[in-house]
């Protein structure tokens, strides 16, 4: 049996069935019991807070005389649980637990027994006034479909362009794509330009828009590739059509619908390659455009006009070598100012989280997170296209390796000890005169921790009498070295920030001119403050002045100190990185794609993602599909039922299972496997699973949407004013707008359809001011050059289509068919995506949120298997923590898609309801906070291994049911709060409580502990020595499984009030109303 369901199977549990299974139990007055049928994988706790430890041979600690609690040397408090406990005291408080067993152990054959405590009461207004300090930035703007600040936006808007155009890099961009764009309108201004070209002349203006030279001059050949093979196969297939349908009388008779099924099964098909494959995107853009043209315009049953083909090709090649002279003549950018861009903005934010007063910040850290993103991107957008740089791909891809793992040291650092306390608490001043916060510590932590004041007094020094002294020790030990090494940190990250813009050739965009750049000289420094540090933390660590036990403001000091010391390490290696680069000081050489091609056909340049659009959903679904691949990879074990008869037998098959974790398939007698999996069958599955995605469903609406607005086309009674009209354009425009993510909305609607209404009228006026003249038509192209894709189409088309049009046919009729043309496209592709399989953003959200629960109860399970219960298998491997990590930089990523999907919610009209944003954000911050316990969990347990569990089969075996109530009560909570939000169901009132079941392991813990202490004491007296680097690893540890318990709590909260609570008097209530 699985220990972990699929998300479908773990989000479908009913809540009924959890409230009836309670029901069954006894009367849930203050301690509520029931049986649950969750089987976690663990057998052993996730929390060990042991005596006999082995320390890792690179963490060696010092040695001394344990003080104990009974008054006699040996033996110490429990110091570094006080925090945990007074927290889980907290989480229970009010309740009368009996936890008092007897002695008396309940297997139950793997399954927990769970508490069900009543639930605290919560502040409604007091959790909403907490969630509003987590909203993200995008709601601190005005709402965007606000009519009273609709016209100030405007202006706004219009200030922000000018500013951008005259000010930074998209002056030049926009620059460029003018350039071509005039090119191109001022040729085809000219007469016998436009009578070499033919009708449809203007197909060379729209091939410089749809492939602008506003990007890399990589992106643009690659464009350029793109949209000649697209517009070529387009042409070719619908001339494959034309011909067929003209082939023999009876094709003649049917030939509407020849081209009617041509049409749609290419339009179809490219629409599955355009959601398929985003690297195909200009390839199945041009692809549609071009097949759409053939097989709609100048269409007649008795002959083709094959030069039509001519007309469209031709203009779109020369289109495309305007654009691409353009880009390679005008201000080129080979792709070395993205990345120098990218680069600078990693270091800044870097820089700024080793300030320590914005460091714990809540917008520094998402900055973090969304930095640790980029620089994955920033080396896709290098390796994906041709470039012109000083850089290798593949120093960069080390280089972002290396700043990445910056970047997680620099989340992992805790805030200052007793920062809450500062400001109100004289500070002491150090012997050089300078305030810290360890010198505010002894103020402020002594008397602000909880349940200090319950510890039993002991001999905890024998060279320093009280705890303040025992502070204050550290504190002037470690005072100085940490923050000289913060200082040599940021010295040594300036440094490399320099060399690095230096590099690039874009110094201006980085540090001042003052900043060296001497990396080697930085790195010194840095190691010497290493030196310093490690020098200072082992005298206190080997001195005699402090015993192995700590007092736990010692402890949270250490705490405090050692992530500091593990970001210097990682900044090293990435500084390293940075003086190789530097010594070998490459000239500017072209760089081919690198990128697997594999990858590269679902990964696209940055022009590209922006000019597709959707480009937050499209991000969003992307980066929940890797993380539910990751998640796949993850292998659940069996269960299995552990006899005395064949415990060993059982034991190494665990070992091997654990080891290459492979869950092995269950075999008959004769020795051949139960199941037996066909690849063949496997497959079809597969394919058959892959029409049922939206991939398939977009490209079924995308080829409703276009077959229907072409029918006029194939009709006798309407054919001849769609050729006069060129009416063609209004399925073309439908083709372009249809978006495989992201649905329609107001805003979509009504800004495109305006837009393609006045690029229309503005053609009309610019030909009627000056009856046709060119030099009055391209003094308003100028004026309407930036009007987005939909206005700059509609000018384009409509007033060269004045131009060149019939003279019989009045200006007015040109206009306005040109004009309803593209605003009946643009509005037919908006209302498909709005009614059939649409995209919404608020629903998204609570699927992202449901999702994000489940993995993060997969994560929690195979940390606890992994890295704190490994007693039965090897401890974790390289491969496994590379592995974790990479699962965590991913879950990261999916936490900045949240926040980004909540902020496309203010773009949709609520029509059912109001939709309040506050709930929604205040769960995906408490699952971000619940997510960075389980990273720093699973980074403690690297350097705290108990080998208390290890040696001891006893203690195992009486701890064995506690821990298992504790992990599965955890993940019980997590899929049913997943499932909950899944399908929009009520929350049970009663849950299992986490915080009880790990009391009760905590307190089972220190019994069992003193008993072995004891013991130990007796047989051995002279043994008092301990490692001490495990007290303060455990410490972290201990804190942050404790703060996963607080934050569950956090989590049913909000998941209630964004779905409802779900009591058990509703099962009477319903019935007596009925009854009424």
């Amino acid at each position: 049996m699985s220990s972990v369901p699929s998300h479908e199977e773990a989000v479908s549990t009913s809540t009924r069935d959890l409230e009836k299974a309670a029901l069954g139990g006894s009367r849930l007055i203050n301690r509520k019991r029931a049986v649950s049928n969750v089987k976690p994988e663990i057998r052993v706790v996730e929390e060990a807070d042991l005596e006999e430890s082995e320390p890792r041979d690179d963490e060696e600690g010092g040695h001394g005389q344990l003080p104990a609690t009974d008054g006699r040397a040996g033996h110490a408090p429990r110091l570094n649980s006080i925090w945990s406990s007074a927290e889980l005291e907290r989480l229970i408080e009010g309740e009368e637990l009996d936890l008092e067993t007897y002695d008396v152990n309940e297997f139950r054959d793997g399954f927990c027994d769970a508490l069900f405590l009543s639930p605290r009461a919560a502040d409604t207004g007091e959790l909403l006034r907490r969630a509003e300090r987590t909203l993200p930035r995008a709601f601190r703007k005005k709402h965007p479909l606000s009519l009273r600040n609709f016209i100030p936006k405007q202006w706004h808007e219009v200030r922000s362009v000018a500013y951008r155009v005259t000010r930074t890099r998209a002056g030049i961009k926009l620059l460029k794509a003018f350039a071509a764009y005039f090119t191109a309108y001022a040729l085809c201004l000219v007469p016998w330009v436009r009578a070499w070209l033919g009708r449809y002349n203007y197909i060379m203006v729209v091939s410089t828009i749809v492939n602008h030279p506003g990007r890399t001059v990589g992106a643009q050949i690659d464009g350029t590739v793109m949209t000649v093979l697209g517009t070529a196969m387009g042409l070719g297939w619908g001339a494959f059509g034309l011909w067929l349908s003209t082939s023999s009388a009876s094709a003649q008779i049917g030939y509407a619908g020849i081209l009617a099924l041509f049409l749609c099964i290419y339009i179809g098909l490219v629409a599955a390659l355009r959601s398929y494959f985003i690297r195909l995107y200009q390839f199945v853009i041009c692809a549609g455009m071009a097949v759409t043209y053939t097989c709609l315009a100048e269409v007649s049953s008795e002959e083709v006009a094959w030069g039509k083909l001519f007309q469209y090709g031709v203009p779109w090649v020369i289109g495309q070598a305007i654009a691409l002279a353009t880009c390679i003549l005008c201000f080129p950018d080979a792709g070395a100012r993205g990345l120098a861009v990218s680069l600078n903005d990693a270091f800044e934010t870097m820089l700024d989280a080793l300030d320590t007063r914005k460091s714990q910040r809540r917008l520094a850290r998402q900055r973090l997170a969304q930095t640790f993103i980029n620089l994955s991107q920033v080396y896709r957008d290098l390796s994906i296209d041709i470039t012109v740089t000083r850089f290798d791909p593949r120093d960069v891809l080390a280089l972002r390796n290396l700043l990445q793992a910056v970047v997680r040291a620099l989340l992992a650092m805790r805030p200052e000890p007793g920062a809450a306390g500062l400001q109100d608490s004289p500070l002491d001043e150090s012997p050089g005169g300078v305030t810290s916060i360890f010198q505010a510590l002894v103020q402020t932590t002594v008397l602000a921790t909880p349940g200090l004041s319950d510890v039993a007094p002991g001999p905890l020094l024998t060279k320093i009498d009280t705890k303040e002294r025992a502070v204050r020790l550290v504190r002037y030990q470690l005072d100085d070295p940490t923050k000289r090494l913060l200082k040599r940190m940021t010295e040594a990250l300036q440094s490399g920030h320099a060399v690095l813009m230096d590099m690039s050739g874009y110094r201006s965009l980085g540090p001042s001119a003052e900043v060296p750049s001497d990396v080697a000289g930085a790195l010194v420094k840095l190691r010497k403050a290493i030196i310093k540090f490690d020098q200072a933390e082992s005298s206190l660590l080997d001195g005699e002045e402090l015993q192995s036990k700590f007092v736990p403001e010692v402890i949270e000091l250490f705490a405090y100190c050692r992530p500091i010391r593990q970001a210097a390490t990682s900044v090293e290696a990435a500084l390293v990185k940075v003086n190789e680069m530097q010594q070998r000081r490459r000239r500017m050489r072209v760089y081919l794609p690198s990128y697997p091609w594999r990858k590269a056909l679902n990964r696209a340049n940055a022009q590209i993602r922006h000019d597709r659009g959707g480009v937050t959903a499209a991000a969003y679904f992307k980066s929940f599909a890797d993380i539910q691949r990751l998640i796949s990879k993850i292998k659940s074990s069996e269960h299995y039922i552990i006899r005395e008869e064949h415990e060993d037998l059982f034991r190494a098959a665990t070992i091997q299972s654990e080891a290459t974790h492979v869950t092995e398939e269950p075999m008959a007698e004769d020795g051949r496997p139960l199941l037996k999996r066909s690849k063949v069958r496997h497959s079809i599955w597969k394919v058959a699973h892959h029409l049922q995605g939206f991939e398939m469903r977009f490209a079924l609406k995308t080829a409703i949407v276009t077959s229907l607005l072409a029918l006029p086309a194939w009709l006798d009674n309407s054919r001849m004013w769609w050729k006069e009209y060129e009416a063609w354009w209004a399925v073309a425009m439908a083709w372009l707008m249809m978006h495989p993510r992201v649905g329609g909305n107001a805003q979509d609607l009504i800004t495109r359809a305006l837009l393609g209404a006045l690029g229309a009228i503005w053609a009309g006026a610019g030909y009627a001011a000056g009856n046709g003249n060119p030099f009055v038509m391209g003094a308003f192209a100028i004026i309407y050059i930036r009007s987005g894709l939909v206005g700059c189409l509609s000018f384009t088309v409509t007033s060269l289509a004045l131009l060149t049009g019939n003279q019989d046919t009045p200006p007015l009729a040109t206009t306005i068919s040109r004009g309803v043309a593209f605003v009946v496209g643009v509005v037919a592709s908006v209302i498909i995506n709005w009614i059939i399989w649409p995209f919404v953003a608020r629903h998204e959200l609570r699927k992202a949120l449901s999702e994000m629960m489940f993995f993060l109860g997969v994560t929690y399970r195979t940390i606890i298997g992994r890295y704190v219960y490994n007693d039965q298998g090897p401890s974790p491997t390289k491969e496994d923590i590379e592995r974790s990590e990479v699962l965590e930089g991913r879950l990261r990523e999916g936490f900045v898609r949240i926040r980004q999907l909540l902020g496309l919610t203010r773009h949709e009209i609520r029509l059912r309801g109001p939709f309040d944003p506050l709930p929604y954000s205040a769960l995906a911050d408490s699952c971000e906070r619940f997510f960075e316990y389980l990273v720093a969990v699973r980074q403690s347990s690297l350097f705290f291994h108990p080998k208390f569990v290890r040696d001891n089969d006893e203690a195992v075996e009486r701890l064995l049911c506690h821990r298992r109530d504790a992990v599965a009560s955890i993940l019980t909570n997590l899929y049913i709060l997943a499932g909950a939000l899944k399908s929009n169901r009520q929350v049970p009132k009663y849950l299992p409580s986490a915080a009880a079941a790990r009391k009760r392991l905590m307190d089972k813990m220190v019994e069992i502990e003193a008993e072995y202490e004891e013991d130990e004491y007796k047989l051995d007296p002279q043994k008092t020595e301990q490692r001490k680097w495990v007290q303060i690893y455990q410490y972290s540890y201990n804190e942050s499984l404790t703060g996963c318990v607080a934050q569950l709590e956090e989590l049913e909260r909000y998941t209630k009030l964004i779905v409802g609570e779900h009591g058990f008097d509703d099962f009477y209530s319903d019935s007596s109303e009925g009854e009424d």
